[in-house]
């Protein structure tokens, strides 16, 4: 019989398997969550734009999720379109925002092109964990002092399946922490 406290080899984590268990709990924090989402974004992402390449074999440019980074969580004033309960006594918590930045990279014609994503998530904190409410998203100007293109609705572009995805796998206990690196 094996001694329980020694490493697990099938995951290779180096926890006592009570740790290991704790660990994947989805924080309830939205800083410490946010903090493990940007780790796992970009191999998220890349997951979903793999699936949809294969859906449609028409789509020849590739594209790829190489870095998520920069969150902020101040809040936006959300004014008169802020949503309010229509149960009285309704104690519905208000979805906290994050803001997050990501680094993508699009191949085409032989030439990588680099653009910043900008995303303003709204998640909200469920009994069962959190869930993607809503989210916008912004593309960086390709010019030097242009404008990025105006917010769109994203919650189901490749950022939001994958936030969506994550978010999943962390409410099911399928998130491993990192390790730090070496």
């Amino acid at each position: 019989m094996q001694n329980p406290k020694s490493n697990d080899p099938s995951t290779g984590s180096g926890y006592h398997p009570s740790q290991l268990s704790q660990s994947l709990k989805c924080p309830a924090d939205v800083k410490t969550l946010t903090s493990m989402l940007i780790k796992d974004l970009p191999s998220y992402a890349n997951r979903v734009l793999r699936q949809a390449r294969r859906l449609d074999r028409k789509n020849n440019s590739a594209s790829y999720v190489v870095l998520a980074g920069n969150p902020e969580f101040e809040p936006l004033t959300l004014g008169p379109g802020l949503y309010n309960p229509t149960t009285p006594g309704a104690d519905l918590e208000p979805p906290q925002q994050v803001f997050l930045t990501t680094l993508e990279r699009q191949y085409i014609g032989g030439k990588a092109i680099e653009s910043q994503h900008y995303h303003w998530l709204f998640l909200t904190q469920t009994p069962e964990g959190w869930r993607l409410a809503m989210m916008f998203s912004q593309i960086g100007s390709f010019l030097p002092g242009r404008a990025p293109t105006p917010p769109r609705e994203s919650s189901n572009g490749v950022i939001g399946q994958a936030v969506t995805i994550w978010l999943r796998d962390c409410r099911a206990g399928g998130i491993r922490p990192r390790r730090a690196s070496i």
